[in-house]
């Protein structure tokens, strides 16, 4: 079969690797038919993170499903299913939990589409994927949603989803404020605070491009770098990526707010800690618990209020996803004929 794999920074190809199989009863082979980039796939293809090479590329998928174990109960052959992108087997103390990011029952950081990093798990770009712990792990797609809307729900929309959506739940009407960045991420969060009932949400950004589709979303378009404060929110969002934008949006959380941070800082970095001190607020930073919230963005797709289709792109074919990445747009999908 053949998985398209990072092999230098810049320089992508198709390779022709041995096809997976079952290696456990509870196992699933998937045929991934819709697929599209993360936020952190860009500067993972420039050679802008440390993670070593090669890299079968993508994690963000929906699939077919083409076999399953003896013991896989829930799905069978030609299910749509959603795929999450962390390896959790559903069962344990820590997934029970919710915390499927941290599943004890395999090695830490297992994923697809980050090589090495991810435990050589495999990725979305490729003909055939093998799925353990398929009944824990697999999401029927939902019939009524067009699938190129659900090619982020591996990890991207819930990714989104943890930063507004239990907040609004805590805290109903509240008005949020997102400090955007390059990538679709917090984009899904602006248009999942505006359809979850928040009073105001503004979101906070440099590019013309990402401001006319949070406002297609349902948000205040703010343009701008993010200033020391930018108000005061019982919400915010940072995935700015940059220092100021995550001070930006801690120093605008008003008393007993909370800040979800979604940037990767990869080198030290400072907090305007006296002034969350002073005020009293919530800081959470880490990586997404991808599964536990699949059903949670699912149920909100489908409901028709959230319509994370407005920030894809382009549709690709999925023969052109090298010479797509090659030029990458903020959310390309690809699409597999048949």
């Amino acid at each position: 079969m053949r998985e398209l794999t990072l092999v230098a920074p810049g320089k992508l190809e198709w390779r022709d690797v041995a096809p997976p199989r079952l290696e456990s009863a509870t196992d699933a082979i998937v045929r991934p038919i819709v697929a599209t980039t993360c936020d952190l796939d860009a500067p993972m293809i420039r050679g802008a993170v440390p993670y070593p090479l090669p890299i079968a590329l993508g994690h963000e998928f929906v699939a077919e499903v083409v076999e399953v174990g003896g013991e896989v109960r829930s799905i069978e052959a030609g299910c749509r299913v959603i795929v999450p992108f962390q390896i959790a087997c559903a069962g344990c103390r820590r997934c029970r939990a919710g915390l499927t990011a941290s599943c004890e029952s395999v090695p830490r950081l297992s994923m697809y589409g980050f090589g090495a990093a991810g435990r050589n798990c495999g990725g979305a770009l490729s003909d055939l994927v093998r799925v353990p712990f398929a009944d824990g792990m697999l999401v029927p797609a939902p019939k009524e949603v067009a699938l190129e809307a659900l090619a982020s729900a591996s990890d991207n929309l819930p990714d989104a989803f943890r930063t507004v959506g239990p907040p609004l739940r805590e805290n109903p009407g509240a008005n949020v404020l997102v400090v955007g960045g390059i990538g679709s991420i917090p984009l899904y969060a602006a248009g999942m605070a505006h359809a979850l009932g928040a009073g105001r949400v503004d979101y906070l950004d440099t590019d013309p491009g990402r401001l006319r589709i949070a406002e297609a979303l349902g948000a205040h378009a703010i343009e701008g770098p993010p200033p020391k404060r930018a108000g005061a929110y019982a919400i915010t969002v940072d995935d700015s990526k940059d220092p100021a934008g995550l001070a930006c949006a801690l120093r605008s959380l008003e008393p007993n707010g909370v800040c979800t941070s979604l940037g990767i800082y990869f080198a030290e970095t400072p907090l305007p800690l006296l002034d969350m001190y002073t005020r009293g607020v919530r800081f959470f930073t880490g990586r997404v618990n991808a599964r536990a919230e699949i059903p949670h963005v699912l149920e909100l797709v489908a409901s028709g209020r959230f319509h994370p289709e407005l920030v894809n792109s382009e549709v690709v074919p999925w023969h052109e996803a090298a010479e797509a990445l090659a030029r990458p747009t903020l959310k390309p999908v690809f699409v597999r004929a048949g």
